[in-house]
């Protein structure tokens, strides 16, 4: 994992609070973004677009490599490429994270999706929670307390509640799937572990363009521009894949990132468990989807989860290893 040189750092409640109100607007775009790619693939959004005939593989790739782009050309003219040059050392880790974090758990997410299906993928992917705590108590940087593993515990049961899996039988176990999945979670928690570390040292912004350019030249890879072309998607479909990105990668991942600054990698991850909530209440207002009753005590008791986790421990309070840095 990426560890940061320096001891740990003292941040106000304040700092905290705003830490969580980010990641929850994080949440907030990706279950906007969750809503607006269900619309488009199932025929509701943009009919004649086209949109339904892209490949999930494409659709995974233009979020990282439009959102690459896009902050390339805000930020190098702003900051130019002397401000932005930082140790070998620190490339790397920061590449690592883009590679083995963003890009491996969007990827092995998808392929989970494929072999199993959502509610599999998301109830194993959001095991990243209890990876998280054992790992950052295994090495000392943060304490079991009670309030943690109680909060864990309420975040995995209410996303299974969420996304429908208890009482309806919408488990869906393959081999290969379920493997995915795990990956996808080990991914989930190294980038929330990694880049907690990392942003100690530098501001989100520039955590963001090295991450989506190491995930960008992960698709490249994967999937060469000349397959793309072959494809022959609309200037439609186009500027839905642009839109897209932006709302799922780009602008949620800045916010997420600023969170992570202010929060300590459990409490984060944790506070990230709302994606799949929003996306549940976003698609019942937007898509005119049913909320049912147990889905309901499952934002419940995600919000609960949360309100859990920030309270501090008996004692004293629990500062974030890495202050802010803007």
């Amino acid at each position: 994992m990426i560890e940061a040189g320096s001891g740990p750092a003292t941040a106000e409640p304040r700092d905290s609070y705003q830490g969580y109100l980010y990641i929850a607007v994080a949440a907030v775009f990706w279950g906007i973004s969750g809503s607006l790619g269900r619309g488009a693939f199932t025929g509701r959004l943009l009919p004649n677009s086209g949109v339904r005939d892209v490949n999930p593989l494409v659709l995974a790739q233009a979020r990282t490599t439009f959102s690459f782009l896009a902050i390339s050309l805000w930020l190098l003219p702003e900051r130019g490429w002397k401000r932005l040059r930082l140790p070998l050392a620190d490339v790397v880790r920061l590449l690592l994270l883009g590679l083995f974090g963003v890009a491996a758990s969007n990827y092995f997410y998808y392929l989970a999706i494929q072999r199993t299906n959502v509610a599999t993928a998301i109830i194993v992917q959001y095991t990243a929670p209890v990876w998280v705590l054992v790992y950052m108590v295994a090495r000392g940087h943060e304490r079991p307390t009670i309030a943690k593993m109680v909060s864990v515990l309420l975040a995995l049961t209410g996303i299974a509640l969420v996304i429908g899996l208890l009482g309806q039988g919408k488990l869906q176990l393959d081999a290969m799937g379920v493997i995915a999945a795990l990956i996808a979670a080990f991914s989930f928690a190294y980038y929330n572990i990694g880049g907690h570390f990392i942003l100690a040292r530098y501001d989100h912004w520039t955590v963001l363009l090295f991450t989506t350019l190491a995930a960008s030249t992960f698709w490249i890879v994967i999937n060469p521009p000349n397959q793309i072309a072959a494809a022959h998607y609309s200037s439609a479909a186009w500027l839905f894949l642009l839109l897209f990105a932006l709302l799922s990668v780009l602008v949620p991942f800045a916010f997420y990132f600023a969170g992570l600054q202010r929060l300590e990698p459990t409490k984060a991850i944790i506070a990230s468990c709302l994606e799949p909530v929003f996306s549940i209440l976003i698609a019942a207002v937007a898509l005119k989807e049913v909320i049912r009753p147990l889905q309901t005590l499952g934002v419940v008791m995600v919000l609960g989860a949360i309100l859990v986790v920030q309270r501090p421990a008996r004692g004293g309070s629990v500062q974030p290893m890495a202050g802010p840095v803007d």
